[in-house]
């Protein structure tokens, strides 16, 4: 029986999306909810929404690119509800282009909270959850950190995206590896969902001041990215709702690896195929060479 039935459940994100769809199913399994996103409105609407299901719910705004703020969470979490039992490092934005027309500020930005925002989150929980496994041997704790099947493929255009979901899942790879050596009560998993409609496509919208504003023309290539990602995410077939089923279905059944779509798994074979024979990255659009070609007619078009 997995540990995400009663408990409590830190979800990054909560707002919307995964987070919001995890927080229903946590509360249908009688878990205490910390809600905690960087939209104040959205936040509060769907944290009502959560306690009209009966559960519990702490709701925090914070920046999970911010270690401090990420703290101050745990501190809330454990004064209102106890070390957590579940933490989704789910938080995150999406950005594409070329990968050298990013400016410093997007870089920042994105890596802040796709990558710093889980590791925050890990550095931050994993000891009060190893720390709760060792004075309790009923105590079973789960860490889902959500990539992305861009942290397993490199996509074009896709730029720095591509670079921080790759990151996310090689530290929830090593996450896996380290708590292994040290306990079976702690498990780790990575979500590595596909294009899935969550709204992420237009996550700028909650770009704090602090990361600076998006330059004031985008590239051509920026452009192309952010129509392409926003039809792809809009006409995507699997339903957040059903991707957080997935997230606890992998913990009941301990599995670390949750994808959305794993037909895409068939691109990872091929990048994999290709990195043990040392060949050149094999063309992403030989399945659909028209795609590749609609974008590259796109990006000439300017220049």
């Amino acid at each position: 029986m997995s540990s995400a039935r009663g408990g409590v459940a830190v979800i990054t994100g909560a707002a919307s999306g995964f987070g919001l769809e995890a927080s229903r199913i946590a509360a249908s399994r009688g878990m205490k909810i910390v809600m905690a996103d960087v939209q104040a409105q959205a936040l509060q609407a769907a944290c009502a929404e959560i306690e009209g299901l009966g559960a519990p719910v702490l709701a925090y705004q914070l920046d999970v690119a911010k270690a401090a703020e990420v703290e101050a969470l745990a501190a809330a979490t454990v004064q209102r509800f106890g070390v957590p039992t579940f933490v989704f490092n789910n938080a995150g934005v999406g950005a594409g282009g070329l990968i050298w027309e990013h400016t410093l500020a997007d870089w920042e930005w994105v890596v802040g909270v796709n990558l710093m925002g889980v590791a925050h989150g890990v550095r931050v929980f994993t000891p009060l959850m190893l720390a709760a496994a060792e004075g309790d041997p009923s105590y079973q704790g789960h860490i889902v950190n959500t990539a992305s099947m861009a942290g397993l493929l490199c996509a074009p255009n896709m730029g720095v995206y591509n670079v921080v979901k790759h990151a996310v899942v090689a530290l929830s790879e090593t996450l896996y590896q380290d708590l292994a050596l040290v306990s079976e009560q702690v498990h780790a998993h990575v979500l590595c969902p596909f294009f899935v409609p969550t709204g992420i496509h237009e996550s700028a919208r909650n770009r704090p001041a602090a990361w600076g504003t998006p330059q004031a023309a985008p590239t051509r290539s920026q452009l192309v990215a952010q129509a392409m990602i926003g039809k792809a995410v809009t006409s995507g077939k699997v339903t957040a709702a059903q991707v957080a089923q997935y997230v606890f279905d992998a913990m009941d059944a301990n599995r670390f690896y949750i994808y959305s779509h794993p037909k895409s798994l068939a691109g990872v074979q091929t990048r994999l195929e290709d990195i043990m024979s040392g060949r050149n990255p094999s063309d992403p659009f030989a399945a659909k060479p028209e795609l590749g070609q609609l974008l590259r007619q796109a990006l000439k078009a300017s220049r």
